[in-house]
């Protein structure tokens, strides 16, 4: 996660309120430590993505505990919709850090009582988000990647949604938005990049199920 640091300058007596770019979480203290070290700085705050706001002595307890919880994740999400059986495949690779490792999670499953691609779409997100939950994700900003301009541009506001169906996933993954804390961030692409996702869903129209959970590395 991102953070902002604030802080206030008194240059003989003259006090100059600063604001840092973004910077990596874990720079944080380091970045208060030297600045701390000049005399001249008597205030520090730090503010989240979220626009969440601590002390520095309010941080260094939440460092440890985000040292603990996912972060920096990014969702890839895909459905498909078989018309003749009237089934659906949806598939979700989930990659996150949590205590300085990066990890990779890859689930798929199958929908039925689904109408349409479009619905498909939006059930792969949903499940996502039921992920997302299992691993513990709160109040994290999270990159929602598809091929969806439907479901991403619906979701962020952007397209009218008239479809009692999607309205309906809609309403669900935005309860799960509200109450997880998290802040999405969609990132649309086109369907070449969005393979991992798009595989996932087909296995799950075969009937392969895909379930896994590895770290790869740092």
């Amino acid at each position: 996660m991102q953070m902002t640091i604030r802080f206030i300058y008194d240059f003989k007596g003259v006090k100059t309120a600063f604001t840092s770019d973004p910077t990596d979480r874990q720079l944080v203290l380091k970045t208060a430590d030297d600045l701390l070290k000049t005399g001249r700085v008597k205030e520090i705050a730090v503010i989240d993505e979220l626009g969440q706001e601590w002390t520095l002595k309010e941080f260094k307890k939440l460092n440890e505990q985000l040292d603990e919880e996912p972060e920096k994740i990014t969702v890839l999400f895909d459905g498909g919709f078989d018309v003749e059986s009237n089934r659906a495949g949806v598939g979700t690779a989930i990659y996150y850090s949590k205590g300085g490792k990066r990890y990779r999670l890859r689930e798929n499953a199958h929908f039925d009582g689904l109408e349409s691609n479009n619905e498909s779409e939006y059930a792969a997100l949903y499940f996502a988000m039921q992920k997302l939950e299992e691993l513990g994700v709160k109040g994290q900003p999270v990159t929602i990647t598809g091929d969806s301009l439907t479901v991403l541009n619906q979701l962020g506001g952007d397209w009218p949604c008239y479809e009692e169906s999607h309205a309906r996933f809609l309403a669900r993954i935005e309860e799960k938005f509200a109450a997880m804390r998290i802040k999405p961030l969609y990132k649309p692409v086109d369907r070449r990049h969005n393979k991992e996702a798009d595989q996932l869903a087909r296995q799950a129209l075969l009937g392969t199920a895909i379930s896994s959970h590895t770290e790869i590395g740092t």
